[in-house]
């Protein structure tokens, strides 16, 4: 709209100017239509100069604001981001300033002392409590030594006294079995204990400290998964002791069971032993009784 109009008034101006041309040679003033035009041709050049000129003022308006915008949600950005800091110191030092008031000393499991060795033959018994090594050789020093020998008579006792003895043989054998387990199984248990109470400090500690590499959610997680593995072997050993200790009332069970059978395996042959023993021991006594009154 702009660029017309002046191109209208241009036009006008060159039709004003006219009648001057027919003067040119009196008043001195001539028309030149090439000047004109290239006067015409300024004008639109600087008509689209301050076009453009407007357009960059429009398009630096527009970046202003997209800058303060920006600018705007720069700075909300850096508030939430001091309020998490904030929190994740807070998060940092919570362990210690929570937790510590609630922590106990441990009870580590001691090992056995050596008081004393009077005959010489209980230090591998204690090294075998405090290591789980040697236990078979150990317990066999410190035990009164089992026969590999059946005992004499045995051939030629009777069927009940064969069983009663196998028996009771059958049961210092696997007692023997089970106390040098006991024994092992203690040992390996104790000799780990040092071992398994640093994984233990090392898991406290990683909780408490305000290192923020372990305050992460992978370093909480790795801790939560340790302290898993420590309990799944915690009742591993208490799983194995108690299995111990039901073999051991196994054995005193099968002990008293067999005490009850050979009760009753005598009482059932006590009828006979006696018509055969005792009535004709007391028949013989009876009649020289009667003879000799």
């Amino acid at each position: 709209m702009k660029k017309l109009t002046l191109t209208v008034l241009a036009v006008g101006f060159a039709a004003a100017l006219q009648p001057f041309a027919h003067a040119q040679f009196g008043s001195g003033i001539v028309f030149d239509p090439t000047q004109s035009a290239h006067a015409i041709t300024q004008i639109e050049h600087e008509e689209q100069s301050i076009s453009n000129q407007v357009q960059q003022i429009e398009n630096g308006q527009q970046i202003f604001s997209n800058t303060v915008k920006i600018a705007t949600t720069a700075l909300q950005t850096y508030n939430q981001l001091k309020q998490q800091y904030n929190l994740y110191h807070q998060m940092i030092l919570a362990p210690r300033m929570l937790y510590a008031r609630f922590l106990s000393p441990t009870s580590d499991l001691l090992m056995l002392q050596q008081i004393s060795n009077t005959y010489g033959n209980s230090m591998g018994w204690l090294n075998s409590a405090n290591t789980g090594k040697g236990a078979p050789t150990s317990y066999q020093q410190v035990s009164v030594p089992n026969t590999n020998n059946i005992i004499p008579g045995y051939g030629t006792a009777s069927v009940a006294g064969q069983l009663q003895i196998a028996a009771q043989g059958a049961t210092v054998d696997i007692r023997d079995s089970v106390m040098t387990n006991n024994l092992q199984a203690l040992g390996t248990i104790r000799a780990n204990q040092s071992a398994r109470q640093t994984d233990i400090a090392n898991l406290e500690a990683a909780t408490q400290t305000q290192d923020p590499s372990q305050q992460t959610i992978m370093a909480e997680l790795q801790r939560i998964n340790q302290a898993l593995l420590l309990q799944l072997r915690t009742l591993q050993d208490a799983n194995q002791i108690n299995a111990n200790l039901a073999l051991q009332q196994i054995i005193a069970q099968k002990q008293e069971q067999d005490a009850m059978k050979s009760t009753f395996r005598d009482s059932s042959g006590y009828e006979s032993y006696y018509n055969a023993n005792i009535t004709t021991t007391g028949s013989g006594s009876g009649n020289l009784l009667t003879q000799a009154y």
